[in-house]
């Protein structure tokens, strides 16, 4: 007989290293004379988007489109350090980094714009791929423009950005205080169908919804969710090493089974934006923290479906059986 049932689990996730460990990254920004731009940044992209997100944010920062920024990044001959690719802080922490290099830029820019058109800076905006005065309409120049004038008169053009995500550490004694400057959050709802004969789960749909502060790039966001909850599936019916006597009894795909495409189910990904206003344009981050409900929701489900409690990971057919018969005598 096959059973369906329902599951829950939500989490929240710390972003950055946290609990006064150092963590910050640092970046440049050059504006080459055609008014493209080129970011060095040490932030490693390892297929989550993060490149993409990193041009995007010096975009809007300068108020160009996103084809005119390239990247060149973790190249240690050239690129500033940005620390790994982990604890779901690139795009809160490189990406503070990125948007300050931006800033300083634009202020190199906006400089010699005031000086050009005899105006104060401080009516000056950049936008629309162009710096004007919010007071005398005619004051205009192409962004490209000043960037040319600039190298022709050996103005700066660069700039460095630095962020800083260290805090403080908890109080030794009680543990309490902020470990972290910010902290995604996350509640996933799956469905399965357990066959009580042979105790095997299908995970028929997870929904995913998901606190990642603004989304700088949403279709990257879900994707990033989605492979989240595949790896979340491994680990809750799949993914097992074996040892017996030392020796690893998985040494191979062949015996250590991982989701494919096959295994997965249909996944709704939702994305909620609660702003943070210390992240770049109020974003957070993603990444590890989407993994970590998905598990707790499966085991929730079984549990709902066919009434036993497994508390070991992976949950496997004969542990659902086993539990199955002790539930009957």
């Amino acid at each position: 007989m096959k059973k369906r049932g329902r599951g829950i689990g939500c989490n929240l996730y710390g972003v950055g290293f946290g609990f006064n460990r150092p963590d910050h990254a640092a970046a440049y920004v050059e504006i080459a004379d055609d008014g493209t731009v080129t970011i060095l940044s040490g932030c490693c992209e390892i297929g989550q988007g993060s490149d993409t997100v990193l041009c995007q944010i010096v975009a809007e920062e300068l108020g160009i489109p996103f084809s005119w920024v390239r990247i060149i990044s973790a190249d240690s001959g050239v690129t500033p350090d940005a620390g790994p690719t982990t604890a779901s802080r690139q795009t809160y922490v490189s990406g503070n980094a990125v948007k300050k290099a931006a800033m300083e830029a634009k202020k190199h820019m906006i400089n010699l714009a005031a000086e050009i058109l005899n105006c104060t800076t401080e009516e000056l905006i950049v936008g629309e791929q162009k710096i004007y005065s919010r007071i005398e309409a005619d004051k205009c120049l192409p962004f490209a423009t000043v960037a040319m004038e600039a190298h022709k008169r050996g103005k700066p053009f660069v700039g460095l950005g630095w962020h800083d995500n260290t805090t403080r550490d908890v109080d030794p004694e009680t543990n309490q205080g902020d470990a972290y400057s910010t902290y995604i959050y996350a509640t996933q709802v799956a469905d399965v169908e357990v066959d009580t004969e042979t105790g095997e789960v299908k995970v028929l749909q997870v929904v995913a919804a998901h606190d990642c502060g603004r989304a700088i790039n949403p279709q990257l966001v879900e994707g990033q969710i989605e492979g989240a909850v595949a790896q979340g599936l491994g680990y809750a019916i799949m993914e097992e090493v074996i040892l017996n006597s030392g020796k690893t009894m998985t040494p191979t795909f062949a015996e250590y089974l991982i989701p494919t495409s096959l295994d997965m189910p249909k996944v709704i990904p939702i994305i909620v934006e609660d702003l943070e206003p210390q992240g770049p344009f109020g974003a957070k981050g993603v990444g590890e923290g989407a993994i970590i409900p998905t598990a707790v929701a499966i085991i929730n489900a079984i549990y709902d479906a066919v009434g036993v409690r497994i508390t070991s990971l992976p949950v496997t057919p004969e542990k659902i059986l086993a539990e199955l018969v002790a539930k009957d005598k």
